[in-house]
Protein backbone atom coordinates (compact mmCIF):
# COMPACT_ATOMS: atom_id res chain seq x y z
CA UNK A 1 0.00 0.00 0.00
CA UNK A 2 2.66 2.45 1.08
CA UNK A 3 4.30 1.80 -2.65
CA UNK A 4 0.76 2.65 -4.33
CA UNK A 5 0.50 5.80 -2.24
CA UNK A 6 3.69 7.05 -3.24
CA UNK A 7 3.22 6.66 -7.10
CA UNK A 8 -0.12 8.67 -6.49
CA UNK A 9 -3.29 6.66 -5.81
CA UNK A 10 -4.53 8.31 -2.74
CA UNK A 11 -7.53 7.80 -0.50
CA UNK A 12 -8.76 4.63 1.48
CA UNK A 13 -7.54 1.58 1.18
CA UNK A 14 -10.12 0.00 -1.01
CA UNK A 15 -9.81 3.23 -3.40
CA UNK A 16 -6.32 2.71 -3.49
CA UNK A 17 -6.57 -0.89 -4.49
CA UNK A 18 -9.25 -0.47 -7.16
CA UNK A 19 -7.58 2.65 -8.52
CA UNK A 20 -4.67 0.70 -9.23
CA UNK A 21 -5.95 -2.45 -10.39
CA UNK A 22 -7.80 -0.30 -12.74
CA UNK A 23 -4.66 2.03 -14.06
CA UNK A 24 -2.10 -0.99 -14.38
CA UNK A 25 -2.89 -3.93 -13.56
CA UNK A 26 0.78 -5.45 -14.24
CA UNK A 27 1.83 -2.84 -11.43
CA UNK A 28 -0.61 -4.19 -9.24
CA UNK A 29 0.22 -7.52 -9.61
CA UNK A 30 4.12 -6.23 -8.78
CA UNK A 31 3.08 -5.06 -5.44
CA UNK A 32 1.05 -7.66 -4.54
CA UNK A 33 4.04 -9.93 -5.14
CA UNK A 34 6.20 -11.37 -2.38
CA UNK A 35 9.67 -12.30 -3.20
CA UNK A 36 10.42 -12.70 0.66
CA UNK A 37 9.36 -16.16 0.31
CA UNK A 38 13.05 -17.08 -1.27
CA UNK A 39 14.92 -17.56 1.57
CA UNK A 40 18.30 -17.02 -0.14
CA UNK A 41 17.53 -13.73 -1.46
CA UNK A 42 16.34 -11.96 1.75
CA UNK A 43 20.15 -11.32 2.75
CA UNK A 44 23.53 -12.20 2.68
CA UNK A 45 25.00 -13.22 6.29
CA UNK A 46 28.75 -13.92 7.85
CA UNK A 47 29.53 -15.75 11.13
CA UNK A 48 31.14 -14.18 13.97
CA UNK A 49 34.16 -16.71 13.20
CA UNK A 50 34.78 -14.51 9.65
CA UNK A 51 34.48 -10.88 10.49
CA UNK A 52 36.65 -8.91 12.10
CA UNK A 53 34.52 -7.57 14.96
CA UNK A 54 33.15 -11.20 16.23
CA UNK A 55 29.87 -10.51 15.34
CA UNK A 56 27.15 -11.88 13.19
CA UNK A 57 26.95 -9.54 10.07
CA UNK A 58 23.53 -9.09 8.25
CA UNK A 59 23.03 -7.34 4.69
CA UNK A 60 19.29 -7.39 3.38
CA UNK A 61 19.65 -7.83 -0.11
CA UNK A 62 18.49 -4.46 -2.14
CA UNK A 63 16.85 -6.78 -5.10
CA UNK A 64 17.02 -3.64 -6.98
CA UNK A 65 16.76 -5.99 -10.81
CA UNK A 66 12.87 -5.85 -10.54
CA UNK A 67 10.34 -3.84 -8.88
CA UNK A 68 8.01 -6.75 -7.03
CA UNK A 69 11.28 -7.77 -5.28
CA UNK A 70 12.84 -4.43 -4.39
CA UNK A 71 9.85 -3.27 -2.47
CA UNK A 72 10.76 -6.82 0.18
CA UNK A 73 13.80 -4.99 1.28
CA UNK A 74 12.70 -3.22 3.83
CA UNK A 75 10.62 -5.36 5.24
CA UNK A 76 13.00 -8.36 5.86
CA UNK A 77 15.33 -5.90 7.53
CA UNK A 78 12.87 -5.18 9.63
CA UNK A 79 12.30 -8.65 10.44
CA UNK A 80 15.82 -9.58 10.62
CA UNK A 81 17.05 -7.13 13.45
CA UNK A 82 13.53 -8.62 15.46
CA UNK A 83 14.96 -11.98 14.98
CA UNK A 84 18.55 -11.21 16.24
CA UNK A 85 18.29 -8.51 18.35
CA UNK A 86 21.28 -7.87 20.45
CA UNK A 87 23.61 -5.48 19.19
CA UNK A 88 26.44 -6.72 21.00
CA UNK A 89 26.30 -10.67 18.91
CA UNK A 90 24.44 -9.39 15.77
CA UNK A 91 25.23 -6.30 13.54
CA UNK A 92 22.75 -5.22 10.92
CA UNK A 93 23.50 -3.00 7.45
CA UNK A 94 21.27 -1.55 5.56
CA UNK A 95 20.07 -2.56 2.22
CA UNK A 96 22.67 -1.11 -0.66
CA UNK A 97 21.56 1.58 -2.87
CA UNK A 98 19.35 0.06 -5.25
CA UNK A 99 20.18 0.63 -8.55
CA UNK A 100 21.38 -1.91 -11.21
CA UNK A 101 25.34 -0.99 -10.28
CA UNK A 102 25.51 -2.12 -7.16
CA UNK A 103 21.98 -5.16 -7.82
CA UNK A 104 22.66 -7.50 -4.50
CA UNK A 105 20.50 -10.65 -4.91
CA UNK A 106 21.79 -11.95 -1.51
CA UNK A 107 22.60 -15.51 -0.70
CA UNK A 108 22.12 -17.01 -4.05
CA UNK A 109 25.19 -15.58 -4.83
CA UNK A 110 27.02 -16.29 -1.65
CA UNK A 111 28.59 -19.53 -0.93
CA UNK A 112 31.00 -20.29 2.62
CA UNK A 113 33.36 -23.02 2.45
CA UNK A 114 34.82 -24.18 5.44
CA UNK A 115 35.97 -27.95 6.74
CA UNK A 116 33.75 -26.78 9.78
CA UNK A 117 31.15 -24.53 10.91
CA UNK A 118 32.34 -23.35 13.96
CA UNK A 119 35.93 -22.04 12.87
CA UNK A 120 37.10 -19.07 10.15
CA UNK A 121 35.75 -20.30 6.26
CA UNK A 122 36.25 -18.97 2.83
CA UNK A 123 33.19 -16.86 1.85
CA UNK A 124 32.81 -16.89 -2.42
CA UNK A 125 30.89 -14.06 -3.84
CA UNK A 126 29.93 -14.39 -7.39
CA UNK A 127 28.86 -11.58 -9.29
CA UNK A 128 27.81 -11.14 -13.05
CA UNK A 129 28.95 -7.08 -13.71
CA UNK A 130 31.41 -4.78 -13.03
CA UNK A 131 31.49 -1.19 -12.33
CA UNK A 132 30.85 0.91 -15.65
CA UNK A 133 30.26 -2.11 -17.71
CA UNK A 134 26.71 -1.51 -19.82
CA UNK A 135 23.27 -3.85 -18.96
CA UNK A 136 24.15 -6.07 -21.96
CA UNK A 137 23.21 -10.06 -22.66
CA UNK A 138 20.33 -11.72 -23.26
CA UNK A 139 19.47 -11.43 -19.66
CA UNK A 140 20.76 -8.74 -17.40
CA UNK A 141 23.10 -9.61 -14.27
CA UNK A 142 21.37 -8.99 -10.78
CA UNK A 143 24.75 -9.49 -8.71
CA UNK A 144 26.99 -6.90 -9.42
CA UNK A 145 30.87 -6.69 -8.14
CA UNK A 146 30.04 -3.75 -6.57
CA UNK A 147 27.69 -5.03 -4.12
CA UNK A 148 29.55 -8.22 -3.28
CA UNK A 149 33.23 -6.02 -2.37
CA UNK A 150 30.34 -3.61 -0.40
CA UNK A 151 29.27 -6.16 1.44
CA UNK A 152 32.53 -7.74 2.06
CA UNK A 153 33.60 -4.61 3.26
CA UNK A 154 30.80 -4.06 5.75
CA UNK A 155 30.81 -7.23 7.12
CA UNK A 156 34.66 -6.80 7.90
CA UNK A 157 36.02 -9.99 5.90
CA UNK A 158 39.65 -10.47 5.58
CA UNK A 159 40.63 -10.67 1.55
CA UNK A 160 42.51 -13.45 2.98
CA UNK A 161 39.54 -15.15 3.33
CA UNK A 162 36.83 -13.63 0.57
CA UNK A 163 36.80 -14.97 -3.14
CA UNK A 164 35.36 -13.01 -5.67
CA UNK A 165 34.32 -14.61 -8.71
CA UNK A 166 32.58 -13.88 -12.32
CA UNK A 167 29.94 -15.77 -13.12
CA UNK A 168 30.59 -16.80 -16.79
CA UNK A 169 27.88 -15.27 -19.64
CA UNK A 170 27.14 -18.06 -21.21
CA UNK A 171 25.71 -18.80 -17.93
CA UNK A 172 24.02 -15.73 -18.02
CA UNK A 173 22.67 -15.94 -21.08
CA UNK A 174 21.21 -19.72 -21.04
CA UNK A 175 18.50 -18.14 -17.85
CA UNK A 176 21.34 -18.68 -14.82
CA UNK A 177 20.11 -15.65 -13.19
CA UNK A 178 21.77 -16.42 -9.77
CA UNK A 179 24.81 -18.50 -9.12
CA UNK A 180 22.95 -21.36 -7.08
CA UNK A 181 21.32 -22.38 -10.32
CA UNK A 182 24.46 -23.72 -11.42
CA UNK A 183 26.67 -24.31 -8.66
CA UNK A 184 26.37 -25.81 -5.29
CA UNK A 185 28.49 -26.15 -2.27
CA UNK A 186 28.77 -26.57 1.62
CA UNK A 187 31.40 -27.39 3.76
CA UNK A 188 34.34 -28.58 1.57
CA UNK A 189 32.60 -29.30 -1.26
CA UNK A 190 31.87 -27.59 -4.50
CA UNK A 191 29.77 -29.05 -6.92
CA UNK A 192 29.65 -26.33 -10.40
CA UNK A 193 28.87 -26.87 -13.95
CA UNK A 194 31.69 -26.86 -16.15
CA UNK A 195 29.96 -23.03 -17.88
CA UNK A 196 29.89 -21.81 -14.18
CA UNK A 197 32.11 -19.56 -14.01
CA UNK A 198 33.85 -17.18 -16.21
CA UNK A 199 37.68 -17.87 -15.48
CA UNK A 200 37.05 -21.66 -13.53
CA UNK A 201 40.63 -22.14 -13.17
CA UNK A 202 41.63 -18.86 -11.63
CA UNK A 203 38.60 -19.14 -8.87
CA UNK A 204 39.39 -23.28 -7.70
CA UNK A 205 43.11 -22.05 -7.54
CA UNK A 206 42.03 -19.24 -5.42
CA UNK A 207 39.27 -21.53 -3.00
CA UNK A 208 42.40 -23.72 -2.48
CA UNK A 209 45.24 -21.63 -1.67
CA UNK A 210 42.62 -19.54 1.17
CA UNK A 211 41.23 -22.63 2.41
CA UNK A 212 42.47 -23.92 5.63
CA UNK A 213 41.88 -27.64 4.66
CA UNK A 214 41.58 -29.09 0.99
CA UNK A 215 38.86 -28.31 -0.75
CA UNK A 216 36.81 -31.30 -2.54
CA UNK A 217 35.44 -29.80 -6.10
CA UNK A 218 33.62 -31.57 -8.49
CA UNK A 219 32.59 -30.28 -12.04
CA UNK A 220 30.14 -30.99 -14.49
CA UNK A 221 30.84 -31.52 -17.55
CA UNK A 222 28.53 -29.81 -20.36
CA UNK A 223 28.70 -32.82 -22.37
CA UNK A 224 27.27 -34.95 -19.21
CA UNK A 225 24.79 -32.43 -18.72
CA UNK A 226 23.98 -29.20 -21.10
CA UNK A 227 23.36 -26.06 -19.36
CA UNK A 228 19.79 -26.10 -20.54
CA UNK A 229 19.36 -29.39 -19.19
CA UNK A 230 21.36 -27.99 -15.95
CA UNK A 231 18.73 -25.31 -15.68
CA UNK A 232 15.48 -27.01 -16.31
CA UNK A 233 16.31 -29.98 -13.88
CA UNK A 234 17.88 -27.53 -11.33
CA UNK A 235 20.15 -30.16 -10.25
CA UNK A 236 22.32 -27.56 -8.94
CA UNK A 237 19.31 -25.72 -7.21
CA UNK A 238 19.12 -28.58 -4.59
CA UNK A 239 20.31 -28.14 -0.92
CA UNK A 240 23.44 -29.52 0.24
CA UNK A 241 22.68 -30.45 4.06
CA UNK A 242 24.64 -31.98 6.38
CA UNK A 243 23.44 -34.25 9.46
CA UNK A 244 24.47 -34.29 13.36
CA UNK A 245 26.05 -37.46 12.71
CA UNK A 246 28.50 -36.47 9.89
CA UNK A 247 26.28 -37.87 6.41
CA UNK A 248 25.89 -35.92 3.86
CA UNK A 249 22.97 -35.31 1.75
CA UNK A 250 21.86 -34.08 -1.29
CA UNK A 251 17.78 -32.81 -1.13
CA UNK A 252 17.08 -32.42 -5.07
CA UNK A 253 14.08 -31.43 -7.03
CA UNK A 254 11.96 -34.17 -8.42
CA UNK A 255 12.83 -32.43 -11.84
CA UNK A 256 16.60 -34.00 -11.86
CA UNK A 257 15.51 -37.32 -10.58
CA UNK A 258 13.32 -37.21 -13.84
CA UNK A 259 15.92 -35.80 -16.10
CA UNK A 260 18.10 -38.34 -17.54
CA UNK A 261 21.46 -36.71 -17.95
CA UNK A 262 21.01 -34.89 -14.20
CA UNK A 263 19.94 -38.21 -13.08
CA UNK A 264 23.01 -39.73 -14.24
CA UNK A 265 25.41 -36.91 -12.64
CA UNK A 266 23.71 -37.30 -9.39
CA UNK A 267 24.61 -41.07 -9.61
CA UNK A 268 27.91 -40.28 -10.24
CA UNK A 269 28.61 -38.00 -7.58
CA UNK A 270 26.88 -39.85 -4.95
CA UNK A 271 29.06 -41.92 -2.67
CA UNK A 272 32.07 -38.88 -3.04
CA UNK A 273 30.12 -35.30 -2.98
CA UNK A 274 27.73 -37.13 -0.94
CA UNK A 275 26.17 -39.96 1.04
CA UNK A 276 22.23 -39.67 0.40
CA UNK A 277 20.23 -37.75 -2.02
CA UNK A 278 16.39 -36.89 -1.29
CA UNK A 279 14.31 -36.20 -3.95
CA UNK A 280 10.99 -33.84 -3.19
CA UNK A 281 8.22 -32.85 -5.52
CA UNK A 282 8.56 -29.13 -5.92
CA UNK A 283 7.22 -28.43 -8.86
CA UNK A 284 4.48 -25.85 -8.44
CA UNK A 285 7.70 -23.60 -6.07
CA UNK A 286 9.68 -24.37 -9.68
CA UNK A 287 7.33 -22.87 -11.74
CA UNK A 288 7.25 -20.07 -9.71
CA UNK A 289 11.48 -19.78 -9.74
CA UNK A 290 12.65 -21.61 -7.00
CA UNK A 291 14.08 -24.77 -5.81
CA UNK A 292 15.61 -26.51 -2.63
CA UNK A 293 18.05 -23.96 -2.92
CA UNK A 294 15.93 -20.95 -2.36
CA UNK A 295 16.46 -22.00 1.23
CA UNK A 296 20.00 -21.66 1.02
CA UNK A 297 20.29 -18.60 3.34
CA UNK A 298 22.51 -20.35 6.34
CA UNK A 299 22.72 -18.24 9.86
CA UNK A 300 25.83 -20.07 11.61
CA UNK A 301 25.67 -19.46 14.85
CA UNK A 302 27.68 -20.29 18.44
CA UNK A 303 25.62 -21.43 21.39
CA UNK A 304 25.99 -18.17 22.93
CA UNK A 305 24.28 -16.33 19.63
CA UNK A 306 21.43 -19.24 19.31
CA UNK A 307 21.13 -18.06 22.92
CA UNK A 308 19.62 -14.49 22.19
CA UNK A 309 17.86 -15.35 19.08
CA UNK A 310 14.39 -14.61 19.04
CA UNK A 311 13.19 -17.83 20.25
CA UNK A 312 9.40 -17.63 19.26
CA UNK A 313 10.84 -17.64 15.19
CA UNK A 314 12.78 -20.95 16.52
CA UNK A 315 10.82 -23.69 15.01
CA UNK A 316 9.54 -27.07 16.63
CA UNK A 317 7.28 -29.43 16.16
CA UNK A 318 4.80 -27.05 18.20
CA UNK A 319 5.02 -24.26 15.97
CA UNK A 320 5.12 -26.30 12.84
CA UNK A 321 1.33 -27.73 14.13
CA UNK A 322 0.52 -23.89 14.46
CA UNK A 323 2.02 -22.79 11.24
CA UNK A 324 0.38 -25.30 9.17
CA UNK A 325 -2.93 -24.52 11.05
CA UNK A 326 -2.36 -20.94 9.80
CA UNK A 327 -1.81 -21.87 6.37
CA UNK A 328 -5.24 -23.71 6.38
CA UNK A 329 -7.04 -20.86 8.01
CA UNK A 330 -6.24 -18.27 6.06
CA UNK A 331 -4.88 -19.52 2.27
CA UNK A 332 -7.41 -19.31 -0.37
CA UNK A 333 -7.42 -22.46 -2.30
CA UNK A 334 -7.35 -20.89 -5.26
CA UNK A 335 -6.34 -16.84 -6.77
CA UNK A 336 -6.42 -15.72 -9.77
CA UNK A 337 -4.99 -12.23 -11.59
CA UNK A 338 -8.79 -10.71 -10.85
CA UNK A 339 -8.23 -11.93 -7.11
CA UNK A 340 -5.84 -9.57 -6.61
CA UNK A 341 -7.98 -6.04 -7.08
CA UNK A 342 -10.37 -7.57 -5.06
CA UNK A 343 -10.46 -5.48 -0.92
CA UNK A 344 -11.19 -8.30 0.31
CA UNK A 345 -8.34 -9.84 -0.36
CA UNK A 346 -6.21 -6.76 1.11
CA UNK A 347 -7.90 -7.37 4.16
CA UNK A 348 -7.37 -11.16 4.70
CA UNK A 349 -4.07 -10.75 3.60
CA UNK A 350 -3.58 -8.52 6.59
CA UNK A 351 -5.49 -10.84 9.18
CA UNK A 352 -3.19 -13.25 8.12
CA UNK A 353 -0.04 -11.55 9.13
CA UNK A 354 -1.75 -10.20 12.21
CA UNK A 355 -1.90 -13.30 13.07
CA UNK A 356 1.05 -14.98 11.98
CA UNK A 357 3.01 -12.32 13.75
CA UNK A 358 1.45 -13.14 16.96
CA UNK A 359 2.21 -16.67 16.55
CA UNK A 360 5.69 -15.35 15.96
CA UNK A 361 5.70 -12.94 19.03
CA UNK A 362 6.61 -10.21 16.39
CA UNK A 363 4.09 -7.87 17.01
CA UNK A 364 3.71 -4.40 15.15
CA UNK A 365 5.92 -5.71 12.83
CA UNK A 366 4.23 -4.34 9.76
CA UNK A 367 2.88 -0.69 8.81
CA UNK A 368 -0.53 -1.26 9.02
CA UNK A 369 0.27 -2.87 12.68
CA UNK A 370 1.30 0.40 13.59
Amino acid sequence: MAVLRSLGFDGPDQEVVEQAAEADLDLFSAVSSASSMWTANAATVSPSSDTRDGRVHFTSANLASHLHRSIEASDTSALLKRVFPDPKLFAHHSPLPSNAQSGDEGAANHSRLTPDHSIRGVELFVYGTEPGEPQGGVYPPRQSLLASQAIARNHGLRPEHTVMARQSQIALDGGVFHNDVIAVGDRDVLVYHEDAFARPDEVLDELASKMSSRLRTFKVLRDDLPLEDAVTSYLFNSQLVQTPTGRRILVAPTDAEENQGANAVINGLKGDAFDHVLFMNLRQSMRNGGGPACLRLRVVLTPTELAHVHHASLVNDDLLAQLEGWVRKHYRTELSIQDLADPALLRETRAALDHLTHLLDLPNLYAFQQ
